[in-house]
């Protein structure tokens, strides 16, 4: 039996991310994601709130969840006003969740100046509530707002509240850090304080603001929560939740807490993509744990240590949560991250000590003009494999001309010319496009295509620009970098120059060569 409860408001809570919204489709796909991976309770919703939020729940019975409860969120009922005569109540019931979380205040502060209401009143609020969705067959889970706060300013009223939700019969009672400014020394504190006088389990409910979201979970926990609560990717209002992509290996892999079975864990980093897909926010590369760059290694040192032996640098096995160790290839690099790059792609050096030293020197010479292989692992396999014995490219170019025109009645042109050697055979092409980099990409097709039918479902799908020394203003260096995709594939190369259409060209070629021959190298 899992010894912890997970419960994720990431549909809640970490809706409230600035330039996050969730369709109602959004909702029901993180939904089942959630189920999938293992967590206990999902927090959908306010019904009340808005319409979205009252259809999930009214679809919320035909989602096939496995496991995971669907909780629906609401406040305490109104000042002055019987929770059976309450539309949040109505609503809330109406939902048929069967657990429902209710939010009120613990800080006489919010008390006095938010609810404009007497101490007395505010308890009322809170046993009444829990009580009247008892009544009606709800399992309660209480959150008390703002409690961190509300027990430093007036231990006595703040503890009360508990009592009070207690008395209503709240099967959990969750202390929240609603501002996010809590130590994670005075929620030690808090959490004794309220074990010794309140019998009712505790949660855990942790904001960001302080960067310390995790820490304060984790300190929770280790002083008796029974309940975490938290988001994906620590999505929520302001700087954001307790991420339960670092609360849930931190519990299980460090602290022996069971969370999730070996086999969900695994699916974690999965996860957490997926979200950020459906959120429309791009995944944090350097989130713990998840991130793409979390078991990533630049330095020469660290890669020689990590061939020797991979605990070196470490802290945990990246598949335990569905991760994978990379090495990354710059002006650090020494020889063990050039070899441990051939590996993963397939390419064998170890024989070859003179040819790696080659190599090695190349990319710093590269990376010294402005190229960068981090982010750009198809130029990076590219250059491993033209340092092959044999490698043929599969095209050379002799030259090009590219013209941008202000035309009266046409605006602006552009238009290039490229002349290709494809085996032994010159080829001329023209095109127009949309800007020179366009026009380019066309005319280089025009002439591939014939003999390179695969080029047809590759495209770009990303073109950065970067400037590298703006001191220099119009004459700078720059780095172009190209992402581009076929059917299931993707890949990204770059180019550098002062001249942008130059560097646009460097990335362009290792972009078409890179999509002609990947599948010759028998990787996917």
């Amino acid at each position: 039996m899992k010894s912890l409860e997970l419960y994720d408001t990431t549909l809640r809570d970490g809706a409230q991310r600035e330039g996050v919204s969730f369709s109602l489709a959004d909702k029901m796909k993180i939904a089942r994601k959630l189920d999938e991976l293992g967590i206990d309770y999902i927090e959908a919703g306010w019904p009340g709130s808005n319409p979205k939020d009252a259809a999930f729940f009214e679809r919320a019975p035909h989602l096939g969840l496995c496991q995971a409860t669907v909780t629906a969120f609401s406040m305490t009922c109104r000042v002055g006003m019987d929770p059976s005569e309450d539309p949040n109540m109505q609503q809330l019931l109406a939902a048929n969740t069967g657990v429902v979380a209710v939010v009120g205040k613990s800080w006489d502060l919010h008390v006095r100046e938010v609810l404009r209401t007497s101490p007395a009143e505010n308890l009322r609020l809170i046993t009444d509530t829990c009580c009247f969705l008892r009544a009606h067959g709800q399992r309660v889970f209480y959150d008390a707002e703002h409690f961190f706060d509300g027990l430093e300013a007036n231990p006595d009223y703040a503890l009360e509240t508990l009592r009070a939700a207690a008395r209503g019969g709240a099967e959990r009672i969750i202390l929240c850090d609603t501002n996010g400014g809590a130590l994670p020394s005075e929620i030690a504190q808090a959490m004794d304080q309220v074990r010794r006088r309140i019998d009712v389990p505790l949660g855990i409910h942790a904001h960001n603001d302080g960067e310390l979201a995790v820490a304060n979970t984790l300190m929770g926990v280790e002083h008796g929560a029974v309940q975490v609560q938290g988001t994906i990717n620590g999505y929520g209002e302001r700087c954001g939740n307790a991420d339960l992509c670092s609360v849930i290996p931190n519990l299980q892999l460090k602290m022996g807490v069971e969370c999730l079975s070996p086999e969900q864990l695994a699916h974690l980093t999965e996860v957490s993509q997926y979200v950020a897909e459906i959120a429309n926010l791009s995944h944090n590369p350097f989130q713990s744990y998840v991130g793409a760059s979390a078991f990533a290694h630049k330095g020469g040192m660290h890669a020689d240590a990590m061939a020797k032996c991979e605990e070196s640098y470490q802290h945990i096995n990246p598949a335990l949560v569905g991760n994978r160790r990379r090495v990354v290839v710059s002006e650090l690099s020494g020889k063990a991250n050039v070899l441990a790059k051939a590996r993963e792609f397939g390419i064998s050096l170890e024989e070859s000590p003179q040819q790696v030293r080659a190599i090695v020197t190349r990319v710093k010479e590269l990376e010294s003009q402005g190229f960068q292989f981090e982010g750009a692992e198809g130029s990076m396999e590219l250059l491993l494999r033209r340092a092959q014995p044999g490698y043929r490219l599969p095209f050379e170019l002799l030259d090009f001309t590219v013209l941008v025109e202000s035309r009266w009645g046409q605006g602006l042109v552009s238009e290039a010319m490229v002349k290709l050697r494809i085996g032994e055979e010159v080829i001329h092409t023209a095109a127009e496009g949309n800007g020179p980099v366009n026009a380019l990409d066309k005319a280089v097709r025009k002439a591939l295509l014939p003999v390179y039918p695969q080029l047809k479902n590759a495209h770009l799908t990303d073109y950065k620009v970067r400037i590298l020394d703006e001191k220099e203003g119009t004459a700078a260096q720059v780095r172009v970098l190209i992402d581009s995709a076929d059917d299931g594939r993707s890949w990204s190369t770059v180019g550098s120059s002062t001249n942008i259409i130059q560097a646009s060209w460097q990335a362009l070629v290792d972009s078409l060569e890179y999509a002609i021959l990947k599948d010759e190298w028998g990787r996917d």
